[in-house]
């Protein structure tokens, strides 16, 4: 069990009990998954680029990402359908509480002019994406694999239900969320 599970057993489940006013411990917000998801539309043209991208995710995630398909051709793009257009890696279990404690305290903190990251991220449902703009704000990455400069995007699926609990779990586990912005 990561250091961060227990934390969030310890200190983090009671407290939000208390805040948000629920009685039963299983209706209390919990971390599901995170999903990390890197579209790479020049893998058209290259193919090598699937395979430096995908050393790359591995290494960031800790598991070796699935590549995704194109599911119809668009004719502008030069896309037929199961072409190789991305890659996708689904952390859960201990993976993913050691991959959020590396993004929250290492990770984030080393982005240029950080002031915390939007609130503008969740969808309705109590889950919440993110941006990251380029993959070397993770220091476990050596600079000699990196290529080219990528970005992709994070999902962090949680039980919350709503984007109020959703955002009351994830800055009580040490998201820093923008000041004087608040969720919908």
């Amino acid at each position: 069990m990561s250091i961060l599970h227990q934390t969030y057993l310890k200190t983090v489940e009671p407290k939000l009990m208390s805040e948000l006013g629920v009685k039963n411990r299983m209706a209390v917000p919990k971390l599901v998954k995170i999903v990390v998801n890197c579209g790479l539309g020049e893998a058209l043209k290259d193919k090598k680029v699937l395979e430096k991208v995908r050393d790359q995710l591995a290494v960031i995630t800790g598991q070796a990402p699935q590549i995704t398909r194109a599911r119809r051709a668009i004719s502008t793009f030069k896309l037929r359908a199961g072409d190789a257009i991305g890659l996708q890696v689904t952390i859960r279990g201990r993976r993913m509480y050691d991959f959020f404690t590396r993004l929250v305290s290492v990770a984030l903190p080393r982005v240029r002019d950080f002031r915390g990251v939007p609130t503008k991220g969740f969808d309705g449902h109590g889950n919440y994406t993110m941006g990251i703009n380029e993959q070397t704000i993770f220091p476990e990455l050596d600079y000699a694999m990196v290529d080219k400069i990528r970005g992709f995007e994070l999902t962090i699926v949680a039980t919350g239900g709503s984007d109020a609990h959703t955002q009351a779990l994830l800055t009580a586990l040490g998201m820093p969320f923008e000041k004087g912005q608040r969720g919908k």
